[in-house]
């Protein structure tokens, strides 16, 4: 059997979650990502028991969770699955979708605060160029973040992801890292 387990994102074996005010940001090397797209004709399925999201959503089931990437394409997300095929998995359940590996192209950042949705709203509105307060839990979209293309996604009112490309790792942990030391600094 092939090793499948991805090389640390950031070149560690293990990062510390940073500690930053009411927000830790940490690195998820557990999750598998795999995407799944419809051949022409094909219904939505219903993946690993998810219903899969519409236009700018995220839903989660029993240790998977799945967002809308385009027109007929999720991202389907294994939480502790990293080291195994996954996109296999997808593709012997849904034979008649387009399923592709996507684990080792991405790096996934949580951000987790102990104050509730207002420091996660307070970082987004200084990260992304999104609507932070219309975006509630349940919602993922694609954005920019300085000169990076990420997802982003609100997993709960305290809980934000980003998602973004795993060449730019180093990249995205600092503009993180940077906003929300600045987020320390400024009043609430």
């Amino acid at each position: 059997m092939t090793d499948l387990t991805p090389m640390p994102a950031l070149g560690r074996a293990a990062v510390s979650p940073l500690r930053a005010g009411a927000l830790t940001i940490s690195v998820n090397e557990a999750v598998a990502l795999a995407g799944l797209a419809l051949r022409r004709g094909a219904v939505p399925p219903a993946s690993m028991g998810l219903v899969l999201p519409g236009p700018g959503g995220w839903c989660a089931g029993q240790g998977v969770a799945a967002f809308w990437t385009g027109p007929g394409q999720w991202m389907i997300e294994a939480e502790g699955r990293a080291a195994e095929d996954v996109a296999r998995e997808l593709k012997t359940r849904h034979p008649d979708c387009s399923v592709t590996e996507q684990t080792d192209g991405w790096v996934a950042f949580e951000i987790v605060s102990v104050a509730g949705g207002a420091p996660i709203v307070r970082l987004m509105e200084k990260l992304v160029n999104v609507d932070a307060a219309g975006f509630g839990p349940g919602c993922a979209t694609r954005t920019g973040l300085e000169h990076m293309s990420v997802f982003v996604i609100r997993r709960a009112e305290d809980r934000l992801a980003i998602i973004g490309m795993r060449t730019l790792a180093g990249s995205l942990w600092h503009a993180i890292e940077t906003a929300a030391m600045r987020l320390q600094e400024e009043p609430a």
